[in-house]
């Protein structure tokens, strides 16, 4: 793994994430555009990470089936295309199914992690898993906040043009650049789905991981859907450009998840999962100062969302270097289940988030975050209490 070609496959990790996550900036921008509720607009969202989940358990085996290369560039050339299509929708339905086109192609993050982790010594898979991850955060944060920008510009349909081209750009950069890799395995796609579910039912390791990812990042999605709806309501009045520009603050946590991977090698990824459950739930409480809107709300969003993304990122890199060392022959597959649980978990959140805003208002949603950290919470000290008592119980034999 050269420099050039960790910095090369981050970079790919973040424009393909950054699809996922600038339609939270502009879903105002597009209720006032084609004419409908803002609460109906931020199901965009929704939609593609539906398509994102569908996308992760149906393409993202095929990182072990197939040779890398191809696939990568196939994934890039669909997404551009469907960025397209959703740039050009003249409704609600088509941007819609254009949406979860966008989220079921723009997979390749997750394909990429473990290739990234298979080209490198297991003492230092924490550290680049982290780099991809802050790649992926670098496309997230940055997507926000230009597609806010761009949009308040020149229209809700500016970002969506601007990410078509990048994505296909990328795809003849990914053409030109990648290696040859070889398939890690040759078994028929529909044995490559069934052994992603066996995994599921096999490896307790990577039910837990499921679960700890799917709760913090429903709390992460449910804050991220629902604080467009804030900061662009009555309560601050700001444009969809302040909700790019709250996410640009979180920057940050691209220096975090290098040095939760380091963390992770030295100290083992449940010490790292137990620290990023408490910050989260801190994060719930600080966020809950967003009700007192002015100054004092807006430093509440910013430090809350701020400590949420670097909770729920590194714990991300915690459960990745956990399930990528148990079965180095199927990583793919692995992270298959893992990032599936994950995006369902996060579309339940984004549904939640929209869902309890209008009735409950940004206190309702802070509560949610608060509810859904904890289910991950409780289930880590349930494991941690269990490992301690067999210990116990092997010292005395």
């Amino acid at each position: 793994m050269s420099r050039r070609l960790v910095l090369l496959l981050a970079l790919a990790c973040g424009v393909a994430v950054g699809n996922l996550y600038f339609p939270q900036a502009v879903s105002p921008l597009v209720a006032t555009g084609l004419g409908v509720s803002p609460e109906s607009a931020a199901l965009v969202v929704t939609a593609a990470q539906l398509g994102y989940a569908a996308g992760i358990f149906f393409l993202v085996p095929l990182g072990d089936r197939l040779p890398h290369r191809p696939l990568l560039v196939t994934l890039l050339v669909l997404t551009g295309l469907g960025l397209l299509a959703a740039g050009c929708a003249q409704g609600l339905s088509p941007l819609f199914g254009a949406s979860a086109l966008v989220g079921l192609t723009t997979v390749v993050a997750p394909i990429v992690a473990p290739l990234a982790a298979g080209l490198v010594p297991a003492e230092q898979r924490g550290a680049v898993t982290g780099a991809m991850l802050s790649g992926s955060i670098g496309g997230m944060l940055l997507s926000r906040a230009l597609g806010g920008g761009l949009a308040e510009w020149l229209g809700w349909r500016a970002p969506y043009l601007l990410s078509a081209a990048l994505a296909l750009l990328l795809a003849l950069v990914l053409c030109l650049a990648l290696p040859t890799t070889t398939p890690a395995t040759r078994e028929r796609y529909p044995a490559l789905l069934a052994h992603t579910l066996r995994l599921l039912r096999t490896e307790p390791a990577l039910r837990r991981s499921c679960l700890y990812q799917a709760t913090m990042f429903g709390a992460f999605t449910a804050v991220w859907t629902s604080v467009a709806l804030l900061l662009t309501g009555p309560a601050y009045s700001l444009g969809a450009q302040a909700v790019g520009a709250l996410a640009l603050v979180n920057a940050a946590t691209m220096a975090a998840t290098p040095l939760a991977g380091r963390r992770t090698d030295r100290h083992g990824p449940d010490r790292v999962n137990l620290v990023c459950f408490l910050a989260a739930l801190a994060a719930a409480a600080i966020l809950a100062m967003g009700t007192l809107g002015g100054i004092a709300g807006l430093a509440g969003l910013v430090l809350g969302t701020l400590v949420l993304d670097v909770a729920m990122q590194s714990g991300m890199v915690a459960n990745q270097v956990r399930i990528f060392a148990l079965r180095p022959d199927a990583r793919s597959r692995l992270n298959t289940a893992y990032m599936t649980c994950a995006f369902l978990g996060g579309t339940l959140g984004s549904w939640a988030g929209a869902t309890v805003y209008p009735g409950l208002g940004w206190g309702g949603v802070c509560a949610l975050v608060a509810v859904l950290v904890g289910i991950g919470l409780v289930r880590h000290l349930v494991f941690a209490s269990r490992t301690r008592r067999r210990a116990a119980v092997t010292v005395e034999r």
